[in-house]
């Protein structure tokens, strides 16, 4: 068997028609990390019988003066097939030895358990032992099991499988969640399709969580949508409508106020102490009415024509719809129009066939609290959370790396 460099048509079609792959295993995807300037190629292994057998992406980084490699989620070859693998992984540290890369690092599509139930039953996989234990004896070394966000790709994603009926699915969402969900469509939260021209206002909304600037996302919406693998949606506040609603709750909460006074006057000298209570509780609720009416008009004025308050970011690929960019408004937080959004994205890729919607990167079901609001928000949309192997690096040139690893207290210093 031999390797050689793929075009983009070749490396699409293996792509395609392998069974397991990603977004971030696409010619899109080279393309944009190729405007992030990172260098990009595609290997193929092909057969004795001119059949491709295994293929990756290939991103070189600049690092001083060393060429580093990087195989996003890894390489699109069976795993299982331990000959198949060895060879590969020896013909890619030749290829890359000869351009003068010190290593490759993949982050392989190898999962490693499952979880469920909102992180709290975990399931081992069969078989992920005996593929890490054969690329240990083929000469990658383990970056470990990060818990968090250490890994070039996340170690844990947050998956929606999109199987079940649109009712089975809403019913697989947490429960305070579809209060949240239902509410938001009530007050006049609307969901729309976007378009490139809309990038630079979503990104207001998301910088703060991205270490990718608004170049990445243009790049990323420009080269996807080539092929429609690429939709943007946001959520709109209809302002008119979310007035009208204030006026008619503070109208319903005005009357049930005024109906419990009644009562109240009529039990006068009688055990009403749990009657005086809800008058009480009713009466605070009036008055959280009051200031959403004024809220609400101050809104419409300022804002008639609606306001953006959540984003999201879709990228298709085959079966999978994988959420790449999503943000929202946080002082319009308590709208959630967030979960309304992420509602309407399961309701619409499940309509239209998709296999799963991939939230994105989550941290440890079980780690501490730290990132326990992002966990507990993509999980609590009926999400299974996967774990994956994490990062392996195999080195290409034992002398070069040495050097780079040499030097590595001299380039922390000059930071």
């Amino acid at each position: 068997m031999r390797v050689r460099e793929l075009t983009n048509e070749e490396f699409s079609a293996f792509t395609m028609r392998y069974p397991i792959s990603s977004v971030f295993q696409t010619p899109e995807y080279a393309m944009v990390m190729n405007k992030q300037k990172y260098d990009t190629f595609y290997l193929g292994m092909i057969d004795d019988y001119g059949t491709m057998v295994a293929a990756t992406l290939i991103l070189i980084e600049t690092l001083g003066k060393f060429l580093y490699a990087y195989a996003p989620r890894g390489y699109l070859i069976d795993y299982n097939k331990e000959e198949l693998v060895k060879e590969f992984s020896e013909h890619v540290r030749k290829y890359l030895r000869q351009k003068n890369v010190i290593a490759i690092k993949i982050s392989p599509i190898i999962q490693k358990a499952i979880y469920r139930h909102d992180g709290k039953e975990k399931i081992e996989l069969d078989g992920y032992q005996k593929t890490f234990d054969l690329l240990k004896s083929i000469g990658y070394y383990h970056l470990g099991y990060n818990r968090f966000f250490e890994a070039f790709k996340p170690r844990f994603e947050a998956v929606i499988p999109l199987s079940l009926d649109v009712g089975s699915m809403f019913a697989n969402i947490r429960k305070e969640f579809r209060t949240k969900i239902r509410m938001s469509d009530r007050i006049g939260i609307r969901i729309y399709k976007g378009s490139s021209q809309n990038l630079s206002y979503f990104y207001q909304l998301t910088k703060d969580k991205y270490p990718r600037g608004l170049d990445y996302f243009q790049d990323a919406y420009e080269y996807y949508s080539k092929r429609n693998m690429v939709d943007l949606y946001f959520a709109l506040l209809d302002t008119k409508y979310f007035l009208v609603n204030a006026q008619k709750e503070l109208q319903k909460q005005s009357l049930l106020c005024s109906q419990l006074t009644e009562q109240v006057f009529k039990n006068q000298g009688k055990a009403s102490g749990k009657l005086v209570s809800k008058k009480i509780a009713e009466d605070n609720r009036l008055a959280e009415c009051k200031r959403e009416l004024v809220f609400a008009t101050n809104l419409l004025n300022t804002h008639p024509d609606g306001i953006i308050v959540a984003c999201a970011m879709i990228v298709k690929h085959k079966k999978e719809a994988y959420l790449l960019m999503d943000g929202y408004e946080p002082k319009y937080k308590r709208l959630n129009a967030k979960h309304l959004l992420i509602w309407k994205l399961i309701e619409k890729y499940g309509k239209e066939g998709y296999d799963v919607l991939n939230l994105g990167g989550i941290a440890d079901p079980t780690a501490p609290e730290q990132y326990k609001g992002l966990n507990d928000f993509r999980l609590g949309f009926g999400a299974q959370a996967v774990e994956y192997l994490g990062d392996l690096e195999l080195i290409t040139s034992k002398a070069l790396y040495m050097m780079y690893r040499n030097m590595a207290p001299l380039r922390k210093l000059k930071k």
